[in-house]
């Protein structure tokens, strides 16, 4: 039924502004709920930052951004969904056009700007599905005028923490000036302690709530070497990597590979994967991570895993393979452990992360 919905939907969408087509995917998702996928083999289950995963496959936040189908979006298949990112206030973001499609490359490059409907909205949203379960994760981060950045991300804990399965504090997104400074160490350790204790004040009475760190692609290693070192002495839950990229890979082909913004898609598979390799044998084992950035097959997905990532997340791919992805990755994935006589993930994860940081740097 999916391969057959993509069949007819994504030659559709294409026909459309990929802003509008984004839009029109998410009332369709509210007109016409989707049927409850099958349950995952117990193979699939994860247990990452104190919950227990029903398969690793997540939405990435950007796609669900003001919490209006992660509903729908589980009964799709996914194993968890990430919404927002949300600021305390309602922004419109960046002019459009903002948001552009690389059909050549597979890619996606956006400069949206954190819009969203704000912190009221998205709580009451959430507020009304707490009790339908599932692993929902709030992506929070600052508004672009806000003159303390810090407190905006403190006032979103205590704000979302009894409806937030866990939260990701998104100091990386390229398209809000200024916000990737935040993981300059000094900055990103004075956030972490406050976001830290701040969720330490509402746990009496809003349960755990797990904090991860999402970072950017472009660091370089001495960068990494910091934020993780920061984020491990904060006693970070996890980190996800990783955000867009402001690099344009040589190889791209589209014309419209030079628009400003954050790169997503296949043409980030490398450089993220390299990524999320890099910070596994730095985390030592302190945190899981979640691996993101153009993860289009389910062997893109075991590769991701075996750098490092205990869980991944998608995207962009959907916008070229459609929602026919989910249950390929997780038969890839099942297939796998099955060949190979392994009883779940965590026995892969990471198994390549040495051998691939001994290699060249992606160009």
């Amino acid at each position: 039924m999916i391969r057959a919905f993509d069949t007819i939907s994504l030659p559709l969408l294409r026909w459309f502004d990929p802003e509008d087509a984004h839009r029109l995917a998410i009332q369709g998702l509210k007109l016409f709920p989707p049927a409850r996928s099958r349950a995952d083999s117990p193979m699939l289950a994860v247990r990452a930052f104190g919950l227990n995963f029903p398969n690793p496959v997540g939405m990435a936040a950007g796609f669900d951004k003001n919490a209006e189908v992660p509903d729908e979006l589980l009964r799709l298949g996914f194993g968890f969904v990430e919404i927002g990112t949300v600021t305390p206030r309602p922004q419109s973001g960046n002019p459009r056009p903002r948001m552009f499609r690389l059909s050549e490359d597979e890619g996606v490059i956006n400069r949206l700007g954190f819009n969203n409907d704000g912190a009221d909205m998205v709580l009451r949203r959430l507020a009304a599905r707490a009790s339908r379960g599932g692993i929902v994760g709030v992506n929070i981060g600052a508004n672009k005028d806000s003159p303390d950045r810090t407190a905006d991300y403190v006032r979103l804990i205590e704000l979302f923490a009894p409806v937030a399965s866990y939260f990701t504090v998104n100091v990386s997104s390229p398209n809000t000036p200024g916000l990737r400074n935040l993981q300059q160490a000094a900055q990103l350790d004075d956030l972490l302690a406050r976001v830290i204790d701040a969720r330490e004040r509402v746990r009496r009475n809003a349960g755990e709530s797990p904090v991860l760190l999402k970072i950017a692609p472009d660091l370089s290693l001495a960068e990494l070497d910091d934020v993780v070192h920061v984020a491990r002495s904060r006693k970070v839950d996890g980190m996800i990597v990783s955000n867009t990229t402001l690099s344009r890979p040589p190889s791209l082909k589209s014309l419209r590979a030079r628009e400003q913004g954050g790169l997503s898609g296949r043409p980030l598979f490398r450089l993220s994967t390299r990524m999320v390799a890099e910070t596994y044998v730095r985390a030592e084992g302190a945190f899981p991570l979640i691996g993101v950035g153009g993860i289009d097959s389910g062997g893109a997905a075991l590769m991701k895993i075996r750098a490092g990532a205990s869980l991944i997340q998608v995207y962009s791919s959907l916008v070229f393979k459609g929602l026919g992805l989910i249950e390929e990755i997780k038969t890839d994935l099942l297939s796998v452990l099955r060949r190979t006589g392994r009883e779940s993930l965590d026995e892969i994860v990471g198994a390549d992360a040495a051998t691939i940081t001994a290699e060249d740097w992606p160009a």
